[in-house]
């Protein structure tokens, strides 16, 4: 949905993702840098990926005001995650000109857990896997949104 959103809103034509090989405009790119514990960790694209996987769950701190606070209800969440690769925050500016709004990230405000578009009736991209903390019968509240704005936008038609 980013890559989308920079090719045609932003206007960034090549936009791409490395998880997919190597391109002009990596706005979705390998994660190279994180912390273990109190020491850095560096792996290349030509190294051994092993052990840089994001994985577990991660708090993340949400825009007051946003479309997501409001189904979770919250400013503060803690997901579950499963992934080496990233939104790269350095076209973070171009993207939220043209409306898409970071509206989630780490609590140290580096890496992006939530995106929205802000004129769409119900746009929500997640890092992480809300399908991990749902149930049959207790759905994950992006879910249950996602569902609710499904039947209120169907009755416009």
């Amino acid at each position: 949905a980013v890559i989308e959103a920079a090719r045609n809103m932003a206007g960034i034509e090549k936009a791409g993702s490395t998880e997919f090989g190597p391109c002009e405009e990596p706005v979705v790119g390998l994660m190279t840098e994180w912390l273990k514990g109190n020491e850095l960790q560096k792996r290349g694209y030509d190294s051994d990926l092993g052990g840089t996987m994001r994985l577990g769950a991660y708090d993340a701190v949400l825009a007051e005001g946003s479309r997501i606070s409001a189904v979770y209800g919250s400013t503060t969440i803690s997901e579950r995650h499963r992934h080496r690769f990233e939104v790269n925050m350095a076209y973070r500016d171009r993207l939220e000109e043209c409306g898409m709004r970071f509206a989630g990230t780490s609590p140290d405000g580096i890496l992006p857990e939530t995106v929205e578009l802000v004129n769409h009736p119900w746009f929500i991209g997640v890092q992480y896997h809300p399908e991990l903390k749902s149930r049959p019968f207790e759905p994950h509240p992006l879910f249950a949104s996602f569902i609710e704005a499904a039947v209120e936008q169907s009755r416009l038609v």
